[in-house]
């Protein structure tokens, strides 16, 4: 199995790698299937699976209580990242999660991994809660992202949480963490951010993606800002084409980013959303062919399941 780290370094040009969301439970894992089945004629060197934490919800029974009812509407991240790498020539980045894990569940996930050989993954803190207006760690976990890398890179040297093992295997796992061109939502400000991102660096984080971002000079500020902070580990960016009107509204709440003027003037003069699609997809590739002739060693693209937009832009930028 090879690292993300060695293929970044390893290439000689740049590559795409994309993102996909699991099935929800109770579908087909073929659907997962069919959705990376288009991508690898672009033969990406790694795909990256979400994980999505549970969530709580409040019924009403019969009498008019309320019982509190938790769901996990997006299980078997690992078994999943295990059948991609079965099925398909490609490397798996499952995501972990701080959110709604405990320390002990995340070092059982991260064995179950190592036996799987599976030797990438990223590290994240997640979200709130739906309803919940701030991130709540589990009372034996973690509240931030960069313990959680930490944690992992422990494994790695053999250090477990049960401090009573001896000569307990060393994990060999290469840690991706995630970054803000525009900043995070909560962060004070680009700076305080990008120190929190130099955080997770030193405690062991090996390589960078960014969240998306419709601004490359946005990018192109952040990676300046990056290096000068001495960040020096590979970052690649991320991206996402707009597809529909929606997408105008639900990007920039749910994910704290800018949609350019000049992006909006030209959604503007669509009718539809089938016009937007196209939009979506010009502005997309002009974005990757700028980010690639400024020497990214890779974009990250954010396909939700659907590629062919992306198969597009890829068709057109690489």
């Amino acid at each position: 199995m090879t690292k993300v780290i060695d293929i970044i370094q390893g290439k000689s040009a740049p590559f795409a790698s994309f993102e996909l969301v699991p099935p929800l439970k109770g579908s087909d894992i073929n659907k997962l299937y069919r959705a990376i089945e288009p991508l690898m004629e672009f033969a990406p060197p790694f795909i990256n699976i979400t994980f999505h934490r549970d969530e709580i919800e409040y019924r009403q029974k019969a009498d008019g209580r309320f019982e509190k009812v938790i769901l996990t509407k997006r299980p078997g991240s690992v078994a999943i990242a295990a059948a991609i790498m079965k099925r398909f020539p490609v490397e798996v980045v499952p995501h972990l999660i701080c959110g709604g894990h405990t320390r002990h569940q995340l070092e059982n996930d991260l064995i179950d991994l190592n036996f799987l050989d599976i030797q990438n993954v990223m590290a994240l803190r997640g979200d709130a809660i739906p309803g919940e207006k701030y991130f709540t760690g589990e009372p034996d976990g973690h509240s931030y992202s960069c313990d959680l890398v930490q944690q992992i890179h422990r494994m790695n040297k053999g250090v477990y949480l049960d401090d009573s093992l001896t000569d307990a295997v060393h994990t060999n796992f290469c840690i991706g963490v995630a970054a803000y061109p525009e900043k995070h939502y909560e962060a004070p400000n680009l700076e305080m951010d990008i120190e929190n991102l130099k955080r997770k660096v030193e405690a062991g984080a090996d390589y960078i993606v960014t969240q998306m971002f419709f601004d490359n000079r946005k990018f192109f500020r952040f990676v300046g800002k990056c290096r000068e902070a001495g960040i020096q580990v590979p970052i690649i960016p991320g991206l996402k084409p707009i597809s529909t009107r929606k997408h105008i509204e639900m990007l920039p709440r749910a994910f704290g980013i800018d949609l350019p003027q000049e992006l909006m003037q030209e959604i503007r003069k669509c009718k539809d959303d089938r016009e937007i699609y196209q939009t979506g997809i010009e502005w997309c590739t002009a974005q990757s062919r700028e980010l690639l002739a400024h020497g990214a060693p890779a974009i990250h693209y954010y396909t939700m399941g659907k590629a062919d937009n992306v198969r597009e832009i890829l068709k057109r930028a690489f």
